[in-house]
């Protein structure tokens, strides 16, 4: 399995540097797991962009999974309605009620 760090900071203006990092995995064949633990910050167009490269890989075959995700990464992708897409528990499954 190859392990990638999320990088801290999933604002818009480092979603460039999000793309450049998991651009060369996209046809990788072998699992993928992006480490979310460090990330603090995060806009919508990071959430969007990991899950458009795990809905990009998953049609080519290819797992990806999201390892640890901090509370901001996995509180952002619940927001988004993203998170089942991404793997990542739902309010419910984190013991959050609305």
């Amino acid at each position: 399995m190859i392990e990638i760090p999320l990088q801290p900071d999933l604002g818009i203006e480092h979603v460039a540097e999000l793309h450049t990092a998991l651009l060369p995995h996209l046809e990788d064949a072998e699992p993928l797991a992006l480490g979310g633990g460090e990330v603090r910050r995060v806009h919508t167009a990071g959430v969007q962009l990991l899950h458009a490269f795990v809905r990009d890989r998953a049609a080519r075959g290819c797992a990806t999974t999201i390892t640890q995700p901090s509370p901001t990464l996995a509180q952002a992708a619940r927001d988004l309605a993203l998170a089942a897409s991404l793997g990542l528990p739902s309010a419910e499954d984190a013991g959050e009620t609305e």
